[in-house]
């Protein structure tokens, strides 16, 4: 079962060598076997990477996220095909009735107001329990934006009235790092699945091309914005800052009554909601729990 995370920091060389990532840099070589890797996130601009390597990892639906030169997430490798009955796949997600759509929709609103309620409720805020009625005041397909609603309360509840996501601040700096790994995550499991990351439940935007990804991650983002809270953020995020962040993939929640790492939670997650939505039940989705 695949669970590391591998960051690239240094200037180095990357190839693929019996099965084994090795990483040469100036100092030393290190190697990683495929089987165990889940992630490979390339932070610095000097590193070179083989061909082969790729190949190989794109095979293994193993993610691959290129940084910019300030080390924030720039890109991504997808692989074209990420399952055997693809093009079945395909056809099954653009037939998925607008109804299902809605119910599946309803039902990952819900769980992420509840997770954010639950995270007021750990730092003892007031404001948890009108989370908590906007669950209940919540209709099929999420018509009336609570979610929306929730979304201010909750984001001013954790740092403070005058906080707005749109503000170029170290606090959004941090978030967007942590859900840009949290999409990656979606987005391998979406193509290993054999669905398309562009068409979604409920985003729709035609300039983004992980509108699946979006819906689908919704009940995860609070674990990055507790991770956010817990950290000490001044001036620009840090190495450590951002290790902090990729580390959540290496938490552990229950989830169908057994515990799994976020990233084996993602793939158990994912499926469900795939399941509910060709089988048209929503009572085969699965959330995580603390």
């Amino acid at each position: 079962m695949s669970w590391r995370t591998v960051v690239i920091s240094r200037r180095a060389k990357l190839e693929l060598r019996l099965g084994y990532l090795v990483v040469r840099d100036e100092l030393q070589v290190n190697k990683v076997h495929l089987s165990e890797l889940s992630q490979l996130i390339i932070e610095n601009t000097s590193v070179s990477v083989t061909a082969a390597l790729l190949a190989e990892l794109a095979e293994r639906k193993i993610k691959i996220i290129f940084c910019d030169d300030k080390r924030n997430p720039s890109s991504e490798l997808v692989p074209y095909y990420g399952s055997h009955d693809t093009s079945l796949k395909v056809k099954q997600q653009v037939l998925w009735s607008e109804n299902i759509k809605a119910a599946v929709w309803t039902e990952i609103v819900s769980e992420k107001i509840r997770n954010q309620a639950l995270l007021l409720q750990k730092l003892r805020k007031d404001e948890a329990l009108l989370l908590h009625q906007y669950i209940e005041q919540i209709e099929l397909g999420d018509v009336t934006n609570r979610e929306g609603h929730a979304a201010k309360v909750y984001f001013n509840a954790l740092f403070g009235k005058e906080f707005s996501r749109t503000r170029d601040c170290i606090i959004n700096a941090a978030l967007n790092y942590g859900y840009s790994i949290l999409l990656s995550a979606f987005n391998r499991e979406v193509v290993s699945n054999g669905f398309i990351t562009q068409l979604g439940l409920f985003h729709g935007n035609r300039f983004n091309q992980f509108n699946l990804s979006s819906d689908l991650m919704e009940p995860f983002r609070p674990l990055v914005d507790e991770t956010v809270i817990d950290m000490e953020l001044e001036g620009e995020l840090s190495h450590d800052d951002k290790m902090s962040l990729v580390n959540i993939l290496n938490r552990e929640v229950i989830i169908d009554g057994r515990e799994h790492y976020i990233n084996n939670a993602i793939k158990i997650y994912c499926r469900s909601v795939f399941d509910a939505l060709c089988e048209n039940d929503i009572s085969l989705m699965r959330f995580f729990g603390g």
